[in-house]
């Protein structure tokens, strides 16, 4: 998973993850590309979780742990529809689906400023 923020500076973010679940109820984890854990998130109704080393924190809703983790809100509920081929509107964001036979993701964000590329590669367990 990469992100490319356009702002001033510009912000990157990979790692590697593991996503389990659903947009209600998951799980996500993020390690770096020799495995050493970067965080692990974790939510449910009611419940958004950031464990980062040996702190956690919480957070309101699984969009703001999302953005806690990454630095960039990510839409959570259509990045889950996104992998499973349907093209779900979110209000500013873009998203290709035409390399998800390849194992391929990419969205954009065009709105609101900076724009925001989330590029994925995966493999399905």
């Amino acid at each position: 998973m990469s992100l490319r923020i356009d702002s001033e500076p510009v912000q990157t973010f990979a790692a590697l993850f593991e996503l389990r679940g659903s947009a209600e109820t998951g799980d996500l984890t993020l390690t770096t590309p020799i495995g050493s854990t970067l965080a692990q998130l974790h939510w449910a109704p009611g419940e958004a979780l950031l464990k980062d080393g040996s702190k956690t924190r919480r957070f309101d809703s699984v969009d703001a742990l999302i953005e806690a983790a990454t630095g960039a809100a990510i839409p959570v509920g259509a990045l889950f529809g996104w992998l499973a081929g349907r093209n779900d509107p979110v209000p500013g964001w873009k998203p290709d689906l035409a390399q998800l036979g390849n194992g391929r993701l990419q969205a954009v964000r065009e709105s609101p400023s900076p724009r925001a590329d989330l590029r994925i590669v995966f493999e399905r367990s």
